[in-house]
């Protein structure tokens, strides 16, 4: 919508453009000032200042134009990022006065003018918002003429990355373009007063979107308000797919122990925990422990899911994060979601993306109806397009520290600063929990999670946001990295763009890069970055290792025992496998797996185990501390088989008591390349032998966890007596372990080191894509160089 001039009320000085000396000056804004109210914040402190002249939305950023007292005019750029609305972040500012014949120009009044829609644009997508106190209060507020309307919002709130096509962020260029406001509506965006001043997603019930509830053969049901029947069939117990502002949710009442177990069944997620969301923290207190950071972390604007500590007196469904220590909860960040928890005796609902499992969110009204009609009875749509989907974003506070799990809804597209120019590069990240991340000089973009790319929806996801992000950012990749591993999705991917150059980089340096650009880390440094797989240049799997790193290079200094894998990617999915296979390598033979309850029922299954591991049948070795995290939960028979990603690390962190004061021996041996080897045997044997003398699950685990932060301690001590480095960055999956991680950290710097973890991007795979942006451009350098000068050698 173009901006129009208007006057404040007369409480606004008059613009001086009398007698006294008059200045004329330019400012420009980068950082993230489009789509947060950033235009009418500017036009209302000018006309306080009494300045005329004008603001927009540039392809840089907003630019201002401004005349008026030399004196008025320093106050006013004083005083813009002092006042800056809520959500806008300002990476520089600067300003220049205007010479001739410019500075002669004459303005009556300031005004917004319309966007500068010419070059490339140097900004970065706005981050979605949840509704702001002023519009709840206007949403509960029966004399509004919003009164419960579901997309009530304004500058300081709602969508935005969602629904955006392409940038500026004016309403054409969005979601919003198929929703002509109002007369009403168009008064109170042309109104410097109001609060929907230039306010690109306004809209009322006479002009915008309108949900509507379908059962799961499609039929629209007559009814005066859909989401008072939404909420009526929910204390029914009835699984309903609601449409959000990122895709759509699976939704029942979390008190409803058979409606949750219905979803389970419906979505074959048998085990895997269920988010949850809460009417206020009142309700969260009810259900889960709370500490300053964590109400921080789910009352910020953001609104994600906060792993939380569970009561011990849990009031909700006990099947929705069985076996589990934490659960998922975040607060109500739509208009929709307030008016679902504003009713009586539905303070909690269980919330889970709206897709089959292992695929990618759904946010299409008929491939919804299409593809959950077996698992959901009702859906309750809106006819608003979701231009790119979004999963909710996932946080958790270790010892007061913020570890992001999942980069999504509110904190995406993330932008990174990073120390070195990182020229056009789209780095295409891993095969699981996939993100990708494009630089543009000294900064990086990292996308929403993708997810699993073996599924060939999300695959095409990929793709579709891959296009969709070098268009919204401008930016024409002349350089694409990809992991090492040749069969990686990926991987293939790069392939098929062949007039591009492409950079390998293996999976282990890029976690420790990630790591290195998230602190503006040069290097060298000592990484430990420990996760389930990852493709080593010697064909083997990594996962538990110690690299020396820089951007451009890596050095394996140490990692945990090689184990064999009996069965392959079984063996993940069958964790007994990893229990037998660290038994078989401890003490040589089957006899001690019969008096473990583990392999009561597995007894003929192990002769042939035996053999693949003998033979080498199948079985690749690996490293991974993942796969060790999988073999003790086996041996203490907690998951011997899983039916999601991490499921055994999780049970057995979720039992430690962290009363361990003493760790299972260790030892550390030197191969014959240099490379330490942190053996691992002697933790098996450690804990076989507390088991036969009847020490606690519980105990056990706690040791274990002590052992291995230990272990690492011990092998960092020794490597910097021989590198001299004292920083360390820890970065993979194996850093959701609060108990791990924060037992590493405090021995670490207990000995003299300066640790580093990942707090803004992904400590899992999550953030790979990051560490390959930065890793593949000081590769391709690096190499661009050597062959130059090989070239110039006579």
């Amino acid at each position: 919508m173009a901006g129009s001039p208007s006057r404040l009320p007369g409480r606004d000085k008059v613009p001086d453009t009398g007698a006294a000396a008059v200045v004329h000056v330019s400012i420009r804004i980068r950082g993230n000032v489009q789509g947060v109210g950033f235009r009418p914040f500017i036009l209302r402190l000018a006309r306080r200042y009494g300045l005329s002249g004008s603001v927009a939305n540039t392809p840089s950023g907003v630019e201002i134009i401004a005349q008026g007292g030399e004196a008025a005019i320093e106050e006013f750029y004083q005083t813009i990022p002092q006042e800056k609305p809520p959500h806008a972040i300002i990476d520089h500012l600067d300003r220049r006065n205007l010479t001739s014949p410019t500075s002669k120009e004459k303005f009556s009044s300031f005004q917004i003018i319309a966007s500068a829609d010419h070059g490339p644009y140097h900004i970065t997508p706005p981050p979605d918002m949840d509704l702001c106190a002023r519009c709840r209060e206007e949403l509960f507020d029966p004399h509004n003429h919003r009164h419960r309307y579901p997309f009530i919002s304004c500058t300081d709130c709602g969508p935005r990355y969602t629904m955006i096509h392409n940038l500026p962020f004016d309403r054409a260029k969005t979601a919003m373009a198929s929703f002509p406001p109002c007369p009403s509506c168009a008064e109170e965006y042309h109104d410097p007063a109001n609060r929907r001043f230039h306010a690109q997603a306004i809209c009322c019930p006479a002009c915008g979107p309108e949900y509507f509830l379908a059962d799961r053969e499609g039929r629209m049901r007559t009814t005066a308000d859909p989401i008072i029947d939404t909420i009526d069939l929910l204390r029914q117990g009835k699984i309903i797919a609601i449409k959000g502002i990122g895709g759509f949710h699976l939704v029942v009442d979390a008190n409803n122990h058979p409606a949750v177990q219905e979803l389970r069944q419906r979505k074959k997620r048998p085990d895997k925990p269920l988010a949850i969301m809460a009417k206020d923290l009142q309700t969260i207190q009810n259900v889960a422990q709370l500490n300053e950071t964590e109400v921080k972390l789910l009352t910020g604007h953001d609104k994600p899911i906060v792993l939380l500590e569970k009561n011990n007196n849990f009031p909700l469904a006990t099947n929705i994060a069985a076996n589990n220590k934490r659960i998922g909860v975040m607060l109500p960040y739509t208009p929709l979601h307030h008016l679902l928890l504003a009713e009586k005796n539905l303070p909690t609902l269980v919330m889970t993306s709206g897709n089959r499992s292992g695929e990618p969110i759904i946010f299409n009204n008929q491939i919804a109806m299409a593809q959950l009609a077996d698992i959901a009875d009702f859906f309750l749509c809106h006819n608003r397009d979701i231009i790119n989907s979004c999963d909710d974003s996932v946080l958790l506070c270790q010892n007061h520290t913020t570890t992001v799990l999942r980069n999504s809804r509110g904190l995406t597209p993330a932008t990174i600063s990073l120390n070195h120019d990182c020229g056009r590069t789209l780095a295409l990240g891993g095969n699981d929990k996939n993100s990708i991340c494009l630089t543009r000089n000294n900064q990086a973009f990292l996308s929403q999670h993708i997810g699993n790319l073996d599924h060939v929806a999300t695959y095409q996801r990929f793709e579709e946001i891959s296009s969709h992000l070098q268009t919204l950012l401008q930016i024409e990749p002349e350089l694409i990295v990809h992991d090492l591993h040749p069969d990686y999705q990926t991987s293939r991917y790069a392939l098929t763009k062949g007039s591009l150059a492409t950079v390998a980089v293996q999976h282990h340096h890029a976690h420790a890069v990630s790591c290195m650009a998230e602190h503006r880390l040069n290097g060298p440094v000592l990484a430990i970055t420990l996760d389930g797989s990852g493709y080593g240049p010697d064909q083997t799997i990594w996962g538990g290792e110690i690299l020396l790193a820089r951007h451009d290079s890596y050095q394996r200094l140490a990692h945990l025992q090689q184990i064999a894998m009996p069965g392959g990617e079984q063996a993940v999915r069958e964790p007994w496998r990893m229990g037998f296979s660290y038994l078989s390598q401890a003490y040589g033979d089957v006899d001690i797996a019969k008096d473990l309850p583990c392999f009561r029922d597995r007894q003929e299954n192990l002769p042939t185990i035996m053999t693949m591991i003998k033979k080498k049948i199948n079985s690749p070795l690996t490293s991974s501390c993942g796969r060790l995290f999988d073999g003790i939960a086996a041996l203490l028979n907690l998951c011997p088989i899983t039916s999601f990603d991490g499921q055994a690390a999780m049970a057995l962190e979720a039992i430690a008591t962290n009363n361990a004061t003493t760790s299972y021996p260790m030892e550390i041996m030197a191969a014959a390349d240099g490379v330490r080897q942190l053996m691992t045997t002697p933790i098996i044997r450690g804990v076989v032998t507390d088991l036969k003398q009847g020490v606690t699950k519980e105990n056990i685990s706690s040791r274990f966890h002590l052992s291995l932060a230990d272990l690492f301690t011990t092998g960092c001590r020794q490597l910097r007596e021989e590198h001299d480095l004292t920083t360390v960055v820890c970065s993979g999956g194996v850093f959701q372990n609060s108990l791990f991680t924060s037992l590493l950290r405090e021995r670490l710097a207990a000995d003299g080191f300066t640790v580093y973890t990942h707090q803004t991007v992904p400590t899992n795979d999550g953030g790979l894509s990051l560490g390959q942006a930065v890793a593949g451009r000081a590769i391709h350098r690096k190499t661009s160089a050597q062959e130059s000068r090989e070239e110039s050698k006579p």
